[in-house]
């Protein structure tokens, strides 16, 4: 039995629209697999789950294709490829229309397809369906439980073109698609105001760090000159959990800083703690009010030595993965300053300098001591601490709008398709 949207849309005359029917995918598409022969394009195409079929080149800043794509798939503009890799928002794989270029060269380690002609399916609505919690959950069903083959979902082909596909008349499919495309200008309206303000912060950042612009003392006198100074010189840095295994995290009255933790946030955040079983007499480090904590390892060398500065007084343990770093004195150091200057373009280019590895780049607390700062009086950090800071608020607040909106084409997807 079909279980009918629980959001359906009626006729410009107020009529009921007619009951929706169950297809396969390939009742209504067709695979592409022409080649790119004789390099017919030169794009090379990678699938974002954000952005959508993309030009690598773009994407990556670099070209990781072959530099003969003669054996790529040639995909045409308003065609589809099915990604069969995790990746944020999509467990089992995301497929995207091609949009932004008239043609482009995709690896055949994608499935590429188009709609077949004179079909009653609109090609908006078909990319909104393939974003919904239903389709997700058709393709989880034919994919073999735990099996991956190079990190790709094993999916083959015929299984994929005989997934179910439910279909309501083309005058309901257009409706449903203006409305969902409606939501999502909305929401690349909101995604540019946050990334303008970000970008905003940056340069920001850069001639604050860099000097080009100074704060004055409230009286109109200039501050003194900026200090160098090193982090071996100013403090010390520990390390985080050890002897821990998996049966110890998830569970215990132990609060730690996690690796995301650190990764995503300047300065990091209680509502973002694991937990970690830790015995009464266990010798173990704690983090404390303004101390910086580090990434040690990471796949790439732009991702080593990210740091978050912890803000409060509750003193929790941190993950294995970190290391933490603590002053010796706070009485001339603003930590909210220390956050932002860590991660000014300056020092975070010295911090990559120092990453080693192949396969993945790490970092010890003895490069890191050696990391060069330049810092202000007290007076001076504050001024700045508290202009980015401000900026912060405002990203912040264009952030949470924007989760508002991506909150209700969650809610309409689910509504919309059952």
């Amino acid at each position: 039995m079909m279980v009918a949207p629980k959001l359906r849309f009626k006729a410009d005359d107020g009529s009921e629209f007619p009951a929706w029917e169950k297809k396969t995918l390939g009742d209504i598409v067709e695979r592409v697999t022409r080649k790119n022969r004789d390099n017919q394009t030169d794009v090379p195409l990678t699938i974002s789950s954000l952005d959508g079929l993309v030009d690598q080149r773009d994407y990556f800043k670099k070209t990781v294709a072959s530099k003969d794509m003669s054996g790529y798939f040639l995909l045409q503009n308003g065609e589809f490829a099915y990604n069969k890799s995790y990746s944020v928002g999509f467990d089992y794989g995301s497929i995207k229309r091609l949009d932004k270029c008239p043609c482009g060269a995709l690896s055949t380690l994608y499935i590429c397809f188009g709609l077949k002609p004179n079909v009653d399916i609109d090609s908006d609505y078909l990319t909104h369906y393939f974003d919904s919690q239903k389709w997700n959950s058709e393709v989880a069903a034919i994919c073999a439980e735990g099996a991956r083959n190079h990190g790709l979902l094993n999916v083959s082909t015929s299984d994929f073109f005989d997934i179910n596909i439910m279909s309501p008349s083309l005058p309901e499919q257009r409706k449903i698609a203006d409305l969902l495309s409606a939501v999502d200008a909305v929401i690349a309206a909101q995604q540019a105001e946050v990334d303008a303000w970000e970008q905003r912060k940056k340069g920001v950042m850069q001639k604050l760090f860099s000097q080009e612009v100074r704060f004055r003392a409230d009286d109109g006198s200039d501050f003194p000159d900026w200090e160098e100074k090193t982090l071996g010189e100013e403090g010390q840095f520990y390390g985080g959990l050890s002897g821990k295994g998996k049966d110890d995290f998830d569970c215990g009255n132990g609060r730690f800083v996690t690796y995301m933790n650190v990764y995503k946030n300047t300065f990091a955040s209680r509502d973002a703690m694991g937990r970690v079983k830790v015995g009464d007499t266990e010798k173990q480090n704690k983090v404390r009010y303004g101390d910086i904590l580090f990434t040690q390892s990471s796949e790439t060398v732009d991702e080593v030595g990210l740091s978050s500065v912890y803000l409060y007084n509750d003193e929790p343990y941190l993950n294995s993965f970190c290391m933490g770093y603590r002053f010796n004195n706070l009485d001339n150091v603003c930590p909210e300053f220390i956050g932002y200057c860590m991660r000014s373009n300056e020092i975070r280019k010295s911090i990559m300098l120092m990453g080693q590895g192949i396969s993945r780049i790490n970092l010890g607390a003895k490069r890191l001591a050696t990391v060069k700062y330049k810092i202000p009086s007290l007076s001076e950090q504050r001024k700045i601490a508290d202009c980015l800071a401000s900026m912060d608020e405002v990203i912040q607040k264009s952030k949470g709008e924007l989760a508002k909106w991506q909150e209700l084409k969650k809610g309409l997807l689910q509504q919309m398709f059952v």
